[in-house]
């Protein structure tokens, strides 16, 4: 499966890294491609390309704050989560992306 999608915390430190390695470490364990723009203090970092969007199946926005681009997805499954699940769960999280990408 390919995923997608962003981390942005309120801080915009620890908490966007964190869920972005876990993340794509969870879905790198289950085989899946992924792709996770972080949206921090320093600004937009390993920003996702209109390719990378189309190629996806299915979007996670692990984010506590408002996030720009949002509109990006539109017509894309997309699954939104804080980031303490993404940092706590990160395997169920990704269980549950397989679930809702098969339907």
């Amino acid at each position: 499966m390919n995923i997608v999608g962003i981390s942005a915390c309120t801080v915009g430190i620890a908490h966007t890294y964190i869920a972005q390695e876990k993340i794509e470490a969870a879905a790198k364990k289950a085989g899946d491609n992924v792709k996770i723009e972080t949206q921090g203090t320093i600004g937009i970092e390993n920003a996702l390309t209109d390719e990378d969007i189309a190629q996806a199946d299915i979007v996670i926005l692990a984010v506590d704050v408002k996030i720009s681009g949002e509109e990006r997805f539109a017509g894309k499954k997309v699954i939104k989560v804080s980031t303490q699940t993404a940092i706590k769960s990160p395997n169920k999280l990704i269980e549950k992306l397989h679930e809702l990408g098969r339907q």
